[in-house]
Order: C-alpha cells, then structure tokens, then sequence
C-alpha cells in the first residue's frame, strides 16, 4: 500500500491528501472535479455526508480510482478488534471501497487485526494508519503513549504507517526518529497559514512537516474553502514535493 501511494505521489509530484470534508455528495464531486490532479489522496468521513446512498458513493469512488486517488477513510476505529471487523461492514461497508483507515491503538493491537479482517472479508488490502500524535490543542496522546504505539505499530505487518502532528515540526522529526524508514507518518494540522484554526486545531507549515519527516500532508481548509481550490492545490502539491526533494 505505501508502494502504491508513493506512485501516485511520483505520477502527481504531490504529496497532498485533501481532506474533503464537505457534506453532499454534489460538493465532494465538485472537489474531486477541481483538485483531483492536484492530489494523491482524499481523505473522507463517509459518516457526514447528508445526502448519502450507497450508489451515489460508489459512482464517488468509481470517481475517485479514475482520477489516480487512494481513499482514506478517517474513521478513527477505537474498538476491539472484533467489533472494528464488524464496523468495517455496516451500512457503509468501508471495507469495500477504503484503501486505508486510521484507528487508536487505546483497545490493544487486535483492533488492527480486526480491521485486515475486514478488507480480506472481501478480497481487497488495506493499511491502517495509527493516530501517534494529534494536533488539537489539549489532546491526551502523551509522549509515553506515543512510544507505545509506534513499538507495538512497528512490528504490526497490517500497520501502513502513523499520523503525526504537522504542526508541531520538533515532535514529528522525534516521531521520524521512532518510527524509522519502515512505515509511513502522515499529517494533519498544515496550512500554508500558520497558526490557530477552528476549534482548537493547530496548523504549521507544510514545507517544515515534510522536511521533518511526513510523506503526506492532510489539507483541508487550506484548499476546500479556498476562492480557486485548484491553484492553492497546486500550490501545496508544489511545495511538498520541493520539500520532499530536499529531505
């Protein structure tokens, strides 16, 4: 999986995964329409979309594969591993269309597990990617949580990497560190604009998270509720992939 998100991001010279988060499924067309060569991920949260059916999120998809994206589906499993198994089904049926899905590691590493299950359920593969850090202000993640999970994350085969913290570049170069070359660190928390956002997010710049060891940036705001979402998607393509250059 990490093979084949790194061709996508050679293909684009992108290392840009849009967080698409917008809820009628007109709206996630339009972004995909709009940013789509800009970008080798989108990340979505299938559970917000008010107007949703199962056919009109799988001609989504169909969208999505044809224009070169993987699909990410920030779920954030917490569960057991037997219960995640289950939720990768459901009426979403995540594991059909999802190429990858975070989850917290707070149930034990069975809850990976569990997720694997889902996708071999129906013939497909998947990664998981561990939440290591947030970048929310006042999260419980501790560093000492954190060491755990990369340990237990490291010698897990279903695990494809970690998200980090984009907003913080010291903590993600420590992450780096951990974690090593083997798995991946993707991060939220960037903007071209530094500083404080909605709600208590934090956002750093996108060249610096890179530079301190991201292979992908979770852009969301920055380009969505952008004036022309297209130019600013080229413009964060750009600068991660200059800044993956020099690192």
């Amino acid at each position: 999986m990490a093979k084949r998100y790194m061709e996508v991001a050679c293909r684009k010279q992108s290392l840009v995964c849009l967080a698409a988060d917008r809820s009628t499924m007109a709206g996630l067309n339009q972004l995909i329409d709009e940013v789509g060569q800009h970008i080798a991920a989108l990340k979505t949260h299938v559970d917000l979309i008010d107007d949703w059916t199962a056919e009109s999120w799988a001609a989504f998809c169909t969208k999505a594969q044809t224009s070169d994206l993987l699909i990410f589906e920030d779920r954030k499993f917490a569960d057991i591993g037997k219960i995640s198994r289950n939720q990768m089904a459901g009426i979403y049926d995540i594991r059909s269309w999802a190429d990858l899905v975070t989850a917290h590691l707070i149930s034990g590493p069975d809850i990976v597990d569990g997720l694997q299950a889902g996708w071999t359920d129906v013939n497909r593969h998947g990664g998981v990617l561990l939440l290591a850090q947030m970048s929310s202000r006042g999260n419980l993640l501790s560093p000492q949580y954190t060491t755990l999970v990369v340990e237990k994350g490291k010698a897990h085969d279903g695990v494809f990497g970690f998200i980090g913290n984009g907003s913080r570049p010291n903590e993600l170069r420590d992450l780096r560190k951990a974690v090593g070359e083997g798995k991946m660190i993707w991060t939220p928390g960037v903007n071209l604009v530094v500083g404080d956002g909605e709600m208590g997010q934090r956002y750093g710049d996108p060249a610096q998270a890179v530079a301190a060891g991201s292979d992908c940036i979770i852009v969301g705001s920055g380009i969505h509720k952008a004036e022309n979402p297209a130019q600013e998607a080229a413009k964060y393509a750009a600068v991660s992939w200059q800044a993956l250059q020099m690192r």
